[in-house]
């Protein structure tokens, strides 16, 4: 297990300085390298749209896979180059210069409906020379080095040391309410040497090595597992707030990699089998207790198996995420109709909780496109 954790832990490495396009280039006929990613490529254009790009009048739009805008601005050879802006949840983050898909040059960050988090000169990525604003506070960041607090504008995430455009040297990093999650010593942005606090208990990180409890940032779930090279790495469980069990399974660079098992909130297990950069990659999904899809999946999406009723009946098979399929909600029929690239493409019906038709016509990514609606 520690074998393969260091072998892709030093393939991630190499690969987090490429962008997805050359990436996926790479790796295409490379089937040495897809079998330590675990990935298997059929089609690069499928298999790179996480991101769908709509270029208009030299200004260019991303959205992501909810179809949700990411960036829009300019492009040039296929990466982010001169002047864009970021979005996340519908919400701008950045806005500034950008060379070679990397924000660098001028450029401001945004957290909180538009309030101005950081203002200044990026290099390669990193935030290099400016401001970082909490309150009536200000803190200055001179050729990526300084003393710095980050925020949400509401409280402090992070008071410490920068260096080269990281969080580098001494530091302490607080959860919600200013409650203090880590105190001790960073590496090049990792937690390194110091001491973890989950309510009235401490855990110790060593060298970025150690069994760590802890909150996971924005979300009310709770981690606790083995932390190697500064991240999440080997096994560990995830919790909802309440205390139950959301995930039992293994971690690679911080996010869920490997075998592992998610459950709903009562208890009964939701999926089963194997994670890939925290996306589900292959296994098994079930309803009360019941599978209803085995297969393979890309991003969130069913992308080649079987999908099966209440009643243990297969009802469809999907394979590359094209055919025609069956969508059940609660044991009910939702939807039937053609899939093309995992989403609902190609005509279609929808159907309310009592099987009415409420739609009959045709999709296109997910969404009505030309059809009869039928509802009140």
């Amino acid at each position: 297990m520690l074998e393969n954790i260091k072998t892709l832990f030093f393939i991630k490495i190499i690969f987090s300085y490429i962008d997805e396009e050359r990436k996926l280039k790479l790796s295409k006929y490379n089937k040495v390298l897809q079998k330590k990613l675990n990935l298997n490529i059929i089609s690069y254009k499928i298999y790179s749209g996480r991101y769908i790009v709509y270029e208009s009048g030299g200004k260019t739009k991303e959205y992501n896979y909810l179809d949700d805008l990411v960036f829009e601005g300019e492009y040039l050879k296929g990466l982010r180059n001169g002047k864009g802006k970021e979005y996340k949840s519908n919400e701008i983050i950045y806005e500034g210069d950008y060379l070679n898909g990397k924000r660098d040059g001028k450029g401001k960050e945004f957290r909180n409906f538009g309030q101005i988090f950081f203002e200044g000169e990026y290099k390669y990525g990193k935030r290099w020379n400016g401001n970082f604003f909490f309150e009536n506070e200000i803190y200055e960041l001179k050729e990526g080095k300084g003393y710095v607090k980050e925020n949400n504008n509401y409280f402090i995430t992070y008071e410490g040391e920068y260096f080269n455009g990281f969080r580098h040297g001494k530091g302490k990093e607080y959860y919600y309410n200013n409650i203090l999650v880590f105190e001790g010593e960073y590496k090049y942005g990792k937690r390194w040497n110091g001491k973890w606090y989950y309510e009235k208990k401490i855990s110790e990180l060593k060298n970025g090595k150690g069994f760590i409890k802890d909150y996971i940032y924005k979300y009310d779930i709770i981690f606790e597992g083995e932390y190697l090279y500064g991240e999440k790495n080997g096994k560990g469980k995830e919790y909802y707030d309440e205390g139950q069990l959301f995930y039992d399974g293994e971690y690679l660079n911080g996010e869920k990699s490997g075998k592992g098992k998610q459950y709903y909130p009562d208890g009964e297990l939701e999926f089963e089998g194997e994670y890939l950069y925290d996306y589900k990659r292959k296994g098994k999904e079930y309803i009360k207790g019941k599978l209803i899809f085995e297969g393979e999946y890309f991003l969130y999406n069913m992308w080649t198996g079987k999908l099966y009723n209440e009643n243990g009946n297969l009802i469809y098979q999907i394979n590359n995420g094209n055919g025609f399929v069956k969508e059940f909600d609660d044991g009910k029929l939702i939807f039937e109709g053609e899939y093309k690239n995992g989403k609902r493409n190609g005509k279609g019906k929808e159907y309310d909780s009592e099987g009415k038709t409420i739609y009959d016509g045709e999709f296109k990514n997910g969404k009505r496109l030309n059809g009869n609606n039928s509802e009140s």
